[in-house]
């Protein structure tokens, strides 16, 4: 049996990290920001992009209010 390489959660955060990254550089360009600059702010806001939609996705059985934290 093959079992994918990346979870459907880790697809879905690493996606919304990677458009986040884009779109933060393509807003910084647009504002006329130099191309490397442009560059580390995409970073930037992928590399804070990451956590957040970590934490904003549910985890599978998460949604059971009666579960302890």
């Amino acid at each position: 049996m093959r079992r994918s390489l990346l979870s459907l959660r880790s697809a879905l955060v690493l996606t919304l990290a990677v458009l986040t990254g884009i779109g933060a550089g393509v807003l910084s360009r647009m504002a006329g920001t130099p191309g490397a600059q442009c560059a580390l702010y995409a970073a930037g806001a992928f590399g804070l992009a990451v956590p957040f939609f970590d934490r904003l996705v549910a985890t599978p059985g998460d949604d059971d209010p009666h579960s302890p934290s």
